[in-house]
């Protein structure tokens, strides 16, 4: 299994916003995607700050999305809400309990 970890800094004021559109709007279509295995979004809201984490199947699964229409589109759906270009790293999940 592959990990997609992307710190997203939110505009002041705007997290809860960009926690309802990414529950509401960005992970229900991503559940239809080839490999996907689940999501956490973590939030700091003092710091206006979340941590989002995807995991694939397989890091093919991974790259396919990332280089979608589908990802661009979602990615649109919080770009009005954040201070800049969100940080993405991937990770092998080595342990998962």
């Amino acid at each position: 299994m592959h990990a997609r970890v992307t710190i997203i800094q939110f505009q002041p004021g705007k997290i809860d916003e960009g926690n309802r559109i990414v529950k509401e709007s960005v992970v229900p279509p991503m559940k239809k995607v080839k490999g996907f295995n689940g999501q956490l979004f973590l939030i700091e809201r003092k710091a206006s700050k979340a941590v989002s984490v995807n995991f694939w199947e397989t890091e093919a699964d991974l790259a396919a999305f990332e280089t979608s229409p589908l990802y661009r589109e979602l990615m649109g759906k919080i770009a009005g809400l954040v201070a800049g270009p969100p940080a993405t790293e991937r990770y092998e999940v080595s342990i998962q309990v």
